[in-house]
C-alpha cells in the first residue's frame, strides 16, 4: 500500500477541488495513483447524483455577466441553503457565469461541455461538487441577452433572483436600474402585447371566455334565488346545502327548491349567453391582462405607481427601445 502524505492529499485536492478526507479515502484506495483517485472522486459525484436525481434544487447562486453588448444569466443550483453559501459552491457558480460570457454557449447542455480554466469541464466540475457536498447539484437555469445596452440586477440578500435587460441604447442609470428591478419584482410575460406568445394569448382567452360565463351564469341564478327568498350564500355547493338545513337556516324545501333553480336556471342561462357579448367581455379581460403582465404596460414600480413603464422610457428618451429581457427566481 502507498503511503499517502498531506501533501499528496493537498495536491489531490487541488486537482479536483474535493474535501480532505475525500481525496485521502480515494487515494488510499486508488493506492496513491493520482489519476486514478481523481476518477474515483468524479464517480462518486456521478453515484450520488443518481441516488439525488429526484431531489428539488430550490436554492443556489444567481450570477450575471455582461461584456461587450452581450449578458448572460446563470444559476448552479443545490438543495440546501447550507451548501449554497458553501465558498466551495460560490466559487463554482462564479467560474461557470465566467465560462459562459467567454463562450456564449447556446444553451446548458451546451454550457456543461465548456472548459473550465484548469481543464475541466463545467459538467465535470458539476459532478466533483455534488460529490463533495452530497447534494444533488444543477444548472438551474441558463440564458442569454444580445443587445446594444445591458442592465443586469441579482438580488443582494439572497442571490436567489435575477434579471437582465437589454435596450437598443444607453439609458440613464437610475432608469436602466428601475427597469431591470421592474422585470425582477413584476415577472412580466412578455416586452409588449404583441410579443406575448400566441400560445399565452389563446389560453387567457380561453380561460377569460370560460371565466365570464360562470360568471354571467352564477348572476342569472343567484338572481332568482334570492328571487325565491333563498339566500345564494348558503347554497353555493351541496355541502352548504346540507350544512345549512342541519343548522336549521334553510328547510329541507327550500335545499330542494334551490337545487332546481341552479339546475333549470343554470342550464337556461348557459344555453342563452350572447357569443360576441362573452367574446367582448373576455377580451376586456385579455387587455387586463397584458397590462399587468407585459413589461411596457405596467406601471413602473420605480415611480408614482400610477405611469406605465412605455411612458417612463419615452419621457426618458423616445428613441430608446426594450429588446429583450431575461428574469429566474429560485422562489418562483
Amino acid at each position: 500500500m502507498a503511503n499517502i502524505t498531506a501533501a499528496d492529499v493537498m495536491k489531490l485536492r487541488k486537482m479536483t477541488s474535493a474535501g480532505m478526507m475525500d481525496c485521502k479515502k480515494a487515494l488510499v484506495e486508488a493506492d496513491g495513483d493520482f489519476q486514478k483517485a481523481a476518477d474515483i472522486i468524479r464517480e462518486k459525484g456521478k453515484l450520488v447524483a443518481a441516488k439525488r436525481a429526484d431531489r428539488e434544487t430550490s436554492e443556489g447562486a444567481v450570477k450575471t455577466r455582461i461584456q461587450d453588448g452581450k449578458a448572460i444569466l446563470v444559476c448552479l443550483g443545490c438543495e440546501t441553503d447550507f451548501v449554497s453559501r458553501n465558498e466551495d459552491f460560490q466559487n463554482l457558480a462564479e467560474a461557470v457565469a465566467d465560462v459562459a460570457i467567454a463562450n456564449m454557449p447556446a444553451d446548458v447542455e451546451a454550457l456543461k461541455a465548456c472548459t473550465l480554466p484548469d481543464g475541466t469541464t463545467v459538467e465535470k466540475a458539476i459532478e466533483i461538487q455534488t460529490g463533495k457536498s452530497g447534494e444533488k447539484t444543477v444548472i438551474a437555469y441558463y440564458d442569454k441577452v444580445e443587445a446594444p445596452f445591458v442592465a443586469e440586477y441579482v438580488h443582494k440578500l439572497n442571490g436567489k433572483l435575477g434579471a437582465l435587460v437589454g435596450l437598443n441604447k444607453e439609458v440613464p442609470a437610475d432608469l436602466a436600474k428601475g427597469l431591470v428591478m421592474q422585470v425582477a419584482s413584476m415577472n412580466p410575460v412578455a416586452i409588449s402585447p404583441e410579443d406575448c406568445p400566441k400560445e399565452v394569448v389563446d389560453n387567457e382567452f380561453k380561460v377569460a371566455v370560460e371565466k365570464t360565463k360562470e360568471e354571467l351564469v352564477k348572476k342569472a341564478v343567484d338572481a332568482a334565488l334570492t328571487k325565491a327568498g333563498i339566500n345564494p350564500a348558503h347554497v353555493d355547493s351541496e355541502d352548504h346545502i346540507a350544512s345549512n338545513i342541519s343548522k336549521g337556516w334553510l328547510t329541507e324545501e327550500q335545499g330542494a327548491q334551490a337545487r332546481e333553480i341552479i339546475k333549470t336556471v343554470g342550464e337556461a342561462k348557459a344555453a342563452s349567453l350572447p357569443e360576441q357579448m362573452v367574446n367582448n367581455i373576455a377580451n376586456g379581460r385579455v387587455q387586463k391582462f397584458f397590462k399587468e403582465q407585459t413589461l411596457l404596460n405596467q406601471e413602473y414600480q420605480m415611480g408614482d405607481g400610477k405611469t406605465s413603464v412605455k411612458d417612463v422610457l419615452a419621457a426618458a428618451d423616445p428613441t430608446a427601445k426594450v429588446v429583450a429581457f431575461k428574469r429566474f427566481s429560485l422562489n418562483d
